[in-house]
Parts: structure tokens; C-alpha cells; sequence
């Protein structure tokens, strides 16, 4: 396009040339129109010569002022394209108004509802935790959740909790199955251990006493301790029972209110947290909820993962009818958007104005010069013809007025 732009002028000064040896050698009047319009012709391609190179360079050289206006100016330029682009497309007003025209809880709502889009969304998103669990060393996220799940145990304090827990249980009758089970074991073991029972009792018998004495007495106790064992498991009002839980109440009382019971609570926290097997399962947490982690992200038909297929797809079909869901979803990602304008446009606008920077002066010249310098030709061009039609014009008024 250069050559094209130069053999305009060119043109024009070869006819400039030939009609004006022309005129010279007395040529009819005509020749004066044309070799006006040549001239003219050639200031336009000229001055258009001139201002085209000097957006890139200095013509010829010569150091003439608001020339090679890119390469000096590279810096004013790319901060004012950044000022442009954070004032007129990061401005919150107009990234407000086009996601509210996108529609974009709509059209997420419509493209998750295919299950072929939920399937690859949470393919996707497999990938993504399994690369974020393998990336997690892991001594440091054991470290980690030891440090924290014991720094939490240790600073809180056991009593009053597990009283108020102990307290919510005995309100709601809870304990009951409980007892009931301690009460069933207890019967039963009596039940079946009728020797062990009677030895107990005749090993703590008078040396004195006769052997018959010993069984009889020990009988009696067995039978005294079954009757007592089945009496406390078929009487809910028994009581036994009515002890444990008036028990039961002052226990859960005394661990949110007595300090000695509250001291003693604090003392077994310890002891259950020194204990090297405690430590164990703490550490190793992470290990198994690794496993079953990757083991859930691996496998396409694992629970987790359809779950989460199915959870897309709902929320699909719940963003198309539901018009509350999708108005706020659209809420959530304009006030999104909205902050992050709002506080970052200028570390996003510095995004272009550095990179501006930090182009090479010469070489960013010459790639916009390759970039736009086609239709810059066309602009010589045109100055060409522009200009021979205006010094026609221009000749032509005068030959009329003078």
C-alpha cells in the first residue's frame, strides 16, 4: 500500500512535470487545468505523507516537533486508553445495566438443566477438587487441623456444654432408651451368672459358718438380686430409675454451675487429649477424608458425584421458573461485578497502562504501523485525488474571476 500511495504521487508529478513543460512551450489553455490539479495533487500527497509518517516516525529524520507521536507518547497513550476503558466500561452504572440486559441467572438456568451440561460442570468441578487435594501436602493440612481442632478443644471449656447437652437430653426423655438398655444388660447378666453370684457370696462368708448356710444365703441373695434386676426393668417408675435421673439432673447441673465438677471435666478434657490415640485420629482425619475425596471424584456413579449432577440440574430448572431465585442470583453477580469495579478498576486499568509501559517504544510503532497502516495508505491516497480535484477546482474559480 506504500508503493500504491507513492506511484499516486509519483503520478502526479510526472503530469505535473510534463504539463508544465507543456505550458512552457505555449500548450493550449486545458493543459493549465490539468497541470493545476497535478500540483494539488502532489501537496496533498505530501502533507498526508507527512502526517501518516508522523504518527511512526520523523519524516526524514528531521527533528520536527509532534512528530513520531506514538513512539513519544506510548506512556500518555496507554494511560489514557486505560482512563477510557475504566471510564466507560468498568464504570458501575454500565456494568450494572449489561448484566441485567445479559440475563445471565436465566441463561445458566436453561443451559444447566441439560444433563449433559450438569454432567460436564461436574466433571469440571471433580477435576478442580482433585487437583486442589493432591496440590495440599499432607503433614501440612494434618498440622494444621491438629493445631486447630485441639487449640479449639483445649479453649473451651467442657462442662457447661456437655451439661446443657446433658440437661437438653434429659428434658426431652432421650436418656430413657438408654437406661432402659443399661437396665436390660444388667437383668440378663444376673440372669446368667447365678454360680458367679453365689460365689461372691459364699467366698465373703464366716469362715464358721456351715457350707449349707453359705448356699442358702447365697441363693437368697441371687434370687433377692433378680427380683430387684426385673423389678427396675419393667417399672419405668421404679425407684431406681427415679435415682438415676434426679442423678442424672444434678450431674448435668453441677457440670454448668459447681466449679469442682467443672475442674474435674477440665482435668479428663486433658487426660482424653494427651492421650497418643486421640492425636492418631485427629492426624489422620485428613488422610481419610482424602481418600474418600478422591475416591468420590474419581468414580462417575459415586454418590457424591450425582448428588452434585443432580443438585446442577435442579438448581437449572429452579433458575428458568423460579422468577424470585433468578432475580436474585442476578442481584448476587451485579453486586459482584459492582464491587469489584468499584474497588479494583484502578488495578485493572493498571493492567493495560503497564503493559503499555513496558512495550519497547520502536517495536510498539511498528506493530500498530502494521496493524492500521493499510488504511493509513489509503488516507495518502485519498490526499492525492482530494487534493488534484481541489486545485482544479481552486484554478478553475480563478480563471473564472481573473
Amino acid at each position: 500500500m506504500k508503493l500504491v500511495a507513492a506511484a499516486f504521487l509519483v503520478g502526479a508529478t510526472v503530469i505535473f512535470l510534463i504539463t508544465r513543460w507543456q505550458e512552457a512551450r505555449g500548450a493550449p489553455g486545458w493543459v493549465g487545468y490539468l497541470r493545476a490539479a497535478a500540483e494539488a495533487g502532489m501537496v496533498g500527497a505530501l502533507a498526508d505523507w507527512f502526517a501518516v509518517t508522523a504518527l511512526f516516525r520523523r519524516p526524514l529524520g528531521l527533528p520536527i516537533p509532534h512528530t513520531a507521536i506514538i513512539p513519544t507518547r506510548k506512556n500518555a497513550l496507554g494511560s489514557s486508553l486505560g482512563e477510557f476503558v475504566g471510564t466507560n466500561f468498568l464504570a458501575e452504572p454500565v456494568v450494572r445495566d449489561k448484566l441485567r440486559r445479559a440475563d445471565i441467572a436465566g441463561r445458566l438456568g436453561t443451559w444447566l438443566s441439560q444433563p449433559g451440561n450438569a454432567d460436564r460442570v461436574t466433571s469440571e468441578l471433580a477435576t478442580v477438587a482433585r487437583g486442589a487435594v493432591t496440590v495440599l501436602r499432607d503433614e501440612d493440612v494434618q498440622a494444621v487441623l491438629e493445631q486447630a481442632v485441639v487449640r479449639r478443644l483445649v479453649a473451651q471449656q467442657w462442662g457447661p456444654p456437655l451439661g446443657k447437652l446433658l440437661a437438653q437430653v434429659l428434658a426431652d426423655g432421650s436418656h430413657h432408651k438408654l437406661v432402659d438398655l443399661l437396665v436390660d444388660r444388667a437383668y440378663e447378666w444376673v440372669r446368667d451368672n447365678q454360680a458367679t453370684v453365689s460365689r461372691v457370696v459364699s467366698d465373703r462368708a464366716p469362715s464358721w459358718s456351715p457350707r449349707f448356710v453359705d448356699s442358702l444365703l447365697a441363693d437368697k441373695v441371687y434370687h433377692e438380686v433378680l427380683s430387684f434386676a426385673w423389678a427396675v426393668k419393667t417399672d419405668v417408675n421404679h425407684p431406681m430409675r427415679l435415682a438415676v435421673d434426679r442423678f442424672l439432673s444434678e450431674f448435668a447441673e453441677d457440670l454448668q454451675h459447681d466449679p469442682a465438677t467443672m475442674e474435674r471435666a477440665e482435668q479428663v478434657k486433658h487426660q482424653v487429649l494427651a492421650h497418643p490415640e486421640v492425636r492418631n485420629v485427629i492426624g489422620s482425619a485428613w488422610s481419610t477424608a482424602k481418600k474418600m475425596l478422591l475416591d468420590a471424584a474419581e468414580d462417575p456413579s459415586s454418590e457424591l458425584r450425582l448428588r452434585v449432577r443432580d443438585g446442577l440440574a435442579s438448581l437449572g430448572g429452579r433458575l428458568i421458573s423460579d422468577d424470585g431465585l433468578r432475580g436474585k442470583v442476578d442481584g448476587w453477580l451485579e453486586g459482584a461485578a459492582a464491587h469489584v469495579v468499584r474497588n479494583y478498576r484502578g488495578e485493572i486499568t493498571a493492567l493495560i497502562t503497564d503493559t503499555v509501559e513496558r512495550w519497547d517504544a520502536t517495536e510498539t510503532s511498528r506493530k500498530i504501523e502494521l496493524q492500521v497502516g493499510r488504511d493509513l495508505q489509503f488516507i495518502r491516497i485519498n490526499g492525492t485525488v482530494v487534493g488534484a480535484l481541489a486545485g482544479l477546482v481552486i484554478y478553475a474559480a480563478a480563471q473564472v474571476l481573473f
